[in-house]
């Protein structure tokens, strides 16, 4: 008798580097003459990030971008002043192998951080950053689908997969010169920015994707209010809007749009009176996309032959699909100061999460949230010095999804976080942050499926007895299949005989078994 099977390749994604880089951050800066002398130093942050990166055969190299900002105050003592350095540095890994269409993830953060004046005119800055990289790639893997012959029955589950994948990156340099209101003072100089590129709207126009959204660009800075040194906030939004070059992408593609900053440079230039009111804002921004049409395929998860002894081989079946993406929300407050460490002044107040981990939920409907979030903020203390305090909050946030995630790798990422704070009459500062994030659960349905059969057709199975009915009494929940496997009978025969409705028992009861050649 003729045996045949019917094979389907399923495309699959596998880790191909998983680990962390470091890289060591070192300044000896002195100071150009048109800078005041140093009197005392404030803060000092290194701002990480990836500009660019390719993979050539097993060999990941990549650009870091170090910018290097460190506040200081000058003159009298209390009017801030920012040095701005950058630093580029080129970084390879050895992946081990090389993989076809790789999928980079490079996220960079600043680890550690020590600072001094040498002297009045002299700086010197010592830290390090890390780079956490994974590079995941594809491999096909063949599942038995079908198969024919040697009374052999099958087993099958759905499988529903990332059939076609497609990717596209675009990198544009973006420019606009924003004016201050008539009731802000004149920029002395930019001591503290972050920029950022908010949600990004997407449409998908035949082989093409039009990426649209805002930068929005916060910024602090040094002026002269009332014949004394101060800081004044300012907010703007520019829009940008894309068109990335994704050949066959259409309607049937599921797509992942992600927008980030690369670099933003903040110059204060003079107006017509010569005053500086007008900012000129540069961003370098970086738009990915990632499109996923899947596809379903009945793929056999166990087999046997009623007559034969057979062989069976499995394998673990990795089956990767476009994760899916949650917009929550959660609400944090933390006491940053009391009595008389509650600054006489405060100009500015945000947070910033880092040390981000997540996992499902012991219900598997939602995700645990743990990390540390840094509240910052620029102010006045009681003597009349400006500070730059940080204070580190530890948290715990559970998000309730809806969803099964059972089995699903989550991440999530924070930014953007409104920031508000409140003095008691018993003199305590308060702060309450709201803080958006995305949620990222991805979809990867491993199962045990099929990929060889191989049937002895020279010899049949022995039975205990010649008989045509067998009686079994099942237990509560017990698989029809299996039942049917231990007595090498069809399994669909044994629910027409029996008239049961599910591949479950719904409860125990007694079973007739037919025996069938």
């Amino acid at each position: 008798m003729e045996f045949r099977l019917n094979r389907e390749a399923v495309p699959a994604e596998e880790i191909i580097y998983s680990g962390v880089q470091e890289q060591g951050v070192e300044l000896d800066y002195i100071l150009p003459d048109y800078y005041p002398d140093i009197v005392r130093l404030v803060r000092c942050d290194v701002i990480p990030v990836v500009s660019d990166w390719s993979v050539s055969g097993d060999r990941l190299t990549y650009e870091l971008r170090c910018e290097i900002r460190l506040l200081y105050c000058g003159e009298d003592g209390s009017e801030l002043r920012c040095v701005t350095q950058k630093q580029d540095y080129s970084k390879t890994v050895e992946l081990g192998r090389s993989t076809d269409s790789p999928e980079v993830t490079l996220a960079a953060k600043s680890d550690h951080i020590n600072f001094r004046a040498v002297n009045k005119r002299r700086l010197d800055v010592r830290g390090a950053v890390s780079v956490r990289i994974s590079v995941r790639g594809e491999r096909s893997q063949e599942v038995v689908s079908d198969a024919f012959g040697m009374n052999i029955q099958l087993k099958k589950a759905p499988v529903r997969f990332a059939a076609n994948r497609l990717s596209a990156e675009k990198t544009v340099q973006l420019s606009e010169e924003v004016a201050l209101s008539a009731a802000q003072p004149p920029v002395i100089d930019i001591v503290y920015r972050t920029c950022s590129a908010g949600e990004c709207e997407m449409k998908t126009v035949s082989g093409k994707l039009l990426a649209k959204g805002e930068i929005k660009a916060d910024i602090l800075y040094s002026c002269s209010s009332g014949g004394s040194s101060s800081l004044e906030p300012m907010s703007f939004t520019i829009p940008y809007s894309q068109i990335l070059d994704m050949e066959g992408l259409d309607d049937t593609y599921e797509c992942i749009v992600r927008a980030e900053i690369i670099s933003c440079e903040l110059t204060p230039t003079a107006d017509k009176d010569g005053e500086n009111r007008l900012l000129k804002c540069e961003p370098e921004l970086r738009i990915t996309c990632r499109a996923v049409k899947t596809s379903d395929i009945m793929a056999a998860v166990d087999a046997y032959s009623t007559v034969y002894p057979c062989e069976v081989e499995y394998s673990e079946i990795q089956a990767q699909q476009m994760p899916s993406v949650y917009a929550e929300s959660f609400r944090h407050s933390a006491v940053l100061a009391e009595g008389d460490a509650v600054p006489a002044e405060i100009y500015a107040l945000w947070c910033t999460p880092k040390n981000i981990n997540t996992r499902v939920g012991e219900d598997g409907r939602s995700v645990m949230i743990t990390g540390m979030l840094t509240y910052s903020m620029a102010a006045k203390d009681n003597s009349g010095q400006m500070i730059m305090p940080d204070r580190d909050e530890a948290f715990e946030e559970q998000i309730d999804i809806g969803d099964d995630l059972t089995g699903a790798e989550v991440s999530a990422e924070l930014s953007g976080a409104n920031v508000s704070y409140n003095i008691s009459p018993e003199g305590v500062l308060t702060a309450k942050a709201d803080i958006p994030l995305k949620i990222s659960a991805g979809s990867s349905a491993a199962i045990r499926a099929v990929t060889a059969v191989t049937v002895d057709d020279s010899v049949k199975k022995q039975r205990d007895g010649d008989y045509a009915i067998k009686l079994y009494f099942g237990v509560e929940n017990e698989d029809v299949w299996d039942i049917a496997k231990r007595y090498s009978t069809d399994a669909s025969a044994i629910m027409e005989e029996n008239e049961l409705t599910g591949e479950k028992l719904e409860n125990g009861r007694m079973l007739l078994i037919p025996i069938k050649e």
